[in-house]
């Protein structure tokens, strides 16, 4: 997964699959700060418009609808924030059993 965290427009795109390629749609329906681009049914990458808002809440709603790792999603816009204007690529593996 990579992020890029683009100061002057305050937003952060997260691609989830790489290289993105084509678009099929983007749905702004799950979150009003939020634009899931979408390909063959499946998200391939997440735009974040504006950063002042709950992001966590976001990508969480973000997350159940789709079924993905929010807390990886948050990790990646997270470190996008804190190295601002440069991707960042994020590798998070599965949880650990218990």
């Amino acid at each position: 997964m990579k992020a890029d965290y683009d100061s002057q427009g305050d937003t952060i795109q997260i691609d989830l699959v790489d290289p993105v390629g084509r678009v099929d749609f983007g749905n702004d329906k799950i979150d009003e700060g939020l634009v899931i681009s979408i390909r063959d049914g499946k998200p391939v990458r997440i735009d974040v418009i504006g950063t002042g808002g709950d992001l966590g809440a976001s990508l969480r709603r973000a997350g159940d609808h789709y079924g993905l790792d929010s807390e990886a999603l948050l990790a990646a816009a997270q470190a996008a924030v804190a190295a601002p204007d440069r991707e960042v690529r994020l590798d998070v593996s599965l949880h650990a059993a218990a």
